[in-house]
């Protein structure tokens, strides 16, 4: 078996926590070098993650808003997660799709259930989707590949669904290379937790009781030409500070062999699912404040990482956490089958903590002063991977998210917005306007008109 030493050092990152907490002078400088925004190594993360100060955790969190703002500026990324199917090989303790668990009513959707969700969703006003699945062949490559097909198809008046992420099970190289003839944005998987001891405990039956296996997924799909990967942990099943340094760890390792780390990491913790006794005893519980300061210290380590918050936290906890790093969030969820288009109880695989729907979540977006954004051009014109981080790292991506965030907005208010969110939308919109260059002002103002008499999908 290969030693998961090649990317978790599982007794250094241990060894790491048994430190005593730094004191305000080495906190300072671990802050005023992140604050440089060349990240942290995991040595400098393993000390912040030692800090229990309320007024210190304050101070990490107020470079973490300096760093969000100077490289995200005042924008979120939207999307919607698209459930398939919930058939699912798997028994991970944790999880409403476990295979043993009697309690749901199991679904795959077919062509027409699949157009229908989209369709949905389209009417609503959203662009971007996550589309996932449990394991099992009954939700195979051909079958995810044939969804993805339909979906890139389907249309409603002059919107359609600009681009596809993918959270399904590790694959082989071979249908990596498949994926990858489809169009897609970001393949997601999360290794769930980086301990292989307490993975087998989590994951005791199926092909997802593999550690190794799906540790080194990411391997085969850059391997495979994905350009763009987005890594994750579930907190709540082992030590979270742990956990933080090990998608650290994962990160370094993908960037020193590929010369680009993850696209995203994602952060969930363990929610409520019916028939996942596991999810109401949660083994490692994280708290609000200590959630908070995984999001401010991950913002801090990767600057340039996108980080997404889902729908299990609940709306005010969600906007604060924007503030500490966030900068894509799912809006409007559902997370069972066929869930957008009809009412069904086909069982979902945790609890939602935000019920709100696509357009409340914008205003509300809108009233903190943030740009929701249905971006998508860097997919469309190259902008992924290493390309993606060369033009980030230096700061120049900017030229491109923050005029293509206020487009996709304009465009969203014009087909969706409800009449209150206009209004304070529009004001918004003017307001950073007037604080960009005029050449690029008057660039935007031109797209507007264009959009105004029929045309969409515009993008620089």
């Amino acid at each position: 078996m290969v030693s998961n030493n090649k990317i978790i050092n599982k007794e250094r990152l241990y060894n790491l926590l048994n430190q005593k907490p730094p004191n305000i002078s080495r906190i300072n400088d671990i802050l005023n070098k992140a604050l440089r925004l060349k990240g942290l190594d995991i040595f400098d993360v393993s000390k912040l993650l030692l800090v229990k100060d309320p007024e210190q955790i304050k101070k990490i969190q107020d470079a973490a808003k300096i760093i969000k703002e100077k490289i995200y500026g005042k924008r979120l990324v939207l999307f919607a997660p698209l459930y398939l199917s919930n058939y699912c090989d798997n028994n991970c303790l944790y999880c409403g799709f476990r295979r043993e668990n009697k309690n749901i009513l199991r679904k795959k959707l077919n062509s027409k259930e699949i157009k229908d969700e989209v369709e949905s969703l389209l009417k609503t006003g959203h662009k971007r989707l996550l589309i996932i699945s449990g394991e099992s062949q009954k939700s195979d490559i051909d079958y995810i590949i044939k969804s993805i097909r339909l979906i890139y198809k389907i249309k409603i008046n002059n919107n359609s669904i600009r681009r596809i992420n993918v959270e399904i099970a590790p694959l082989t190289i071979n249908d990596f290379k498949k994926l990858k003839k489809e169009r897609i944005g970001t393949y997601v998987c999360f290794q769930e937790t980086y301990d292989d001891e307490k993975y087998k405990i989590y994951h005791q039956t199926g092909k997802k009781s593999d550690y190794y296996y799906r540790l080194y997924v990411m391997d085969r799909a850059i391997k495979s030409g994905i350009n763009d990967v987005g890594i994750g942990v579930l907190f709540g099943l082992n030590d979270y500070r742990f956990e933080v340094l090990a998608l650290l760890e994962h990160s370094n390792y993908l960037e020193r062999k590929y010369g680009c780390g993850p696209h995203t990491i994602s952060i969930p913790r363990i929610e409520p699912a019916d028939g996942a006794p596991l999810s109401k005893n949660v083994p490692y519980p994280v708290s609000d404040i200590d959630f908070k300061k995984i999001v401010a210290i991950l913002r801090l380590a990767v600057p340039y990482t996108g980080i997404i918050l889902s729908t299990r936290e609940r709306a005010s906890l969600r906007n604060e956490l924007f503030l500490y790093g966030v900068s894509q969030i799912s809006a409007g969820s559902r997370t069972n089958p066929g869930a957008y288009s009809k009412k069904c109880n086909t069982g979902s695989q945790f609890t939602l903590g935000d019920h709100r729907d696509l357009d409340t979540v914008i205003a509300d977006i809108v009233d903190m002063g943030y740009i929701p954004s249905f971006c998508t051009s860097c997919y469309r014109m190259g902008r992924t991977g290493k390309d993606f981080m060369d033009l980030a790292k230096p700061g120049l991506i900017q030229k491109f998210c923050e005029p293509n965030a206020i487009i996709t907005f304009y465009e969203y208010l014009l087909d969706y917005g409800k009449r209150t969110t206009k209004e304070k939308s529009f004001k918004l919109i003017n307001k950073i306007l007037k604080k960009l260059p005029s050449n690029l002002t008057k660039k935007i103002c031109a797209i507007f008109k264009e959009i105004k008499k029929g045309k969409r999908d515009i993008y620089l």
